[in-house]
């Protein structure tokens, strides 16, 4: 690997670009490939076996652009595909998931804590987080809930009104999230609305952390990169954004979450699976 290959970054739709504005915000000389799988979106409700075969064929992609790293930006691709898509890799590039940063974080500065976390229906029923929070072996209490109204009203653009506010609101106030001291967004969608889940909180009078995946991603990627020296040396950074499926509106959308207007290319990767 060369330092001035690119970072490949995928998700199943405009979510990870929240871990790819993190990420060029702590390492703006790098190079960025980002793949949003529109055509599948959302993967929290697909089958194991499907996010497997998606993401494998993603990597792929990824790989033919020279990318020394690729990114899982999204938590039930990483929780359904991540060791699958690291054996494939191999050494040719370095994967790195959202979730194993969080837990490096979480033991680090929650031990004795009572953790909550949102998520996709694929990332809670995974079990993932509860066994690797288990496995720390920590005075840690974890809970988790099901979101899944979140994602489609994030790419439906429904935030920071009185709809997405009572659907927040409504899941925050489940008795299993009760008396937690922190809460993690399980999806890299939910940065969207960070300021709304904290708005709830604070309303209710409650002293909540919210961990945000894609800050702790990018600040593991960006370690990485540095202990291995690969990082690049250049300032001509050059970022490219793809989807399987487009729209005008979703390229407008894209503007809240990577914090300026993207060109998005389609790229017909799935042809030959259909």
């Amino acid at each position: 690997m060369k330092s001035s290959q690119p970072i490949g970054i995928f998700d199943s739709g405009i979510g990870g670009l929240t871990v790819a504005r993190a990420v060029k915000k702590i390492l703006p000389n790098e190079s960025i490939i980002y793949f949003g799988d529109t055509a599948h979106l959302p993967y929290g409700d697909k089958s194991t076996a499907a996010i497997q075969a998606y993401s494998v064929r993603i990597a792929e992609m990824l790989l033919q652009h020279k990318c020394k790293v690729i990114l899982i930006a999204c938590n039930s691709a990483s929780s359904a595909a991540y060791d699958l898509v690291t054996e494939y890799v191999g050494k040719r590039a370095k994967v790195f998931d959202v979730i194993n940063p969080t837990i490096d974080f979480i033991r680090e500065n929650h031990n004795g804590d009572k953790l909550g976390l949102i998520g996709t229906k694929q990332t809670v029923s995974s079990g993932v987080y509860a066994r690797k929070i288990s496995d720390l072996n920590q005075d840690i209490e974890f809970v988790s809930l099901a979101t899944p109204l979140l994602v489609p009203m994030i790419e439906e653009g429904i935030y920071e009104d009185e709809i997405s506010r009572n659907i927040i609101n409504k899941y925050l106030n489940d008795p299993v999230l009760s008396n937690i001291n922190a809460l993690i967004l399980g999806c890299t969608h939910y940065p969207i609305i960070h300021q709304e889940i904290k708005n709830y909180f604070y309303s209710s009078n409650k002293e909540v952390e919210i961990i945000d995946s894609a800050d702790t991603v990018a600040r593991a990627l960006k370690s990485y990169l540095e202990y291995n020296q690969l990082s690049s040396k250049g300032s001509d950074a050059v970022d490219k954004f793809f989807v399987s499926d487009f729209t005008e509106s979703f390229e407008q959308t894209t503007k809240t979450f990577f914090g300026t207007e993207v060109h998005l290319e389609q790229i017909p990767i799935w042809d030959e699976l259909t």
